[in-house]
């Protein structure tokens, strides 16, 4: 469950990327301008993941938000937003990884349960014969 909101909260924050930097390729802005839309944005898209990882009490979110802060801060100007993205499908990817490695164990713990159920219902009912 907690992991489904992991991928929620990623995809909104995604959205919202896109959403500020939408119509961006076919206009041409000034160096100035860019630094300063960009940085507006990215801050934004941070406070929000932040927001987010305070929110649902998310080591991962957190993690994600200090980095896109780093990329924010240090990264090259020209691609800020297009390393900030990777970091938010590194995290997507992580997370499904988990998920899945999750839901393999999950299945084998369940078929382990049957198996064991299985075997405790059959010894009951051969103490019920013996002491019958």
């Amino acid at each position: 469950a907690g992991r489904t909101e992991e991928l929620k909260v990623i995809a909104e924050a995604k959205k919202i990327l896109q959403e500020t930097s939408s119509g961006a390729v076919e206009q041409t802005y000034s160096f100035a301008q860019m630094d300063s839309t960009s940085r507006a944005a990215t801050s934004e898209a941070v406070a929000f993941v932040k927001k987010l990882a305070k929110k649902h009490h998310s080591a991962a979110l957190a993690q994600l938000a200090s980095r896109m802060a780093a990329v924010s801060k240090f990264g090259a100007k020209e691609d800020i937003f297009a390393k900030v993205k990777g970091l938010i499908r590194d995290m997507i990817s992580k997370l499904e990884a988990n998920a899945q490695a999750e839901a393999e164990e999950k299945a084998y713990c369940d078929e382990q349960m049957s198996k064991t159920e299985a075997k405790k219902s059959e010894l009951e009912d051969d103490i019920a014969k013996m002491t019958a």
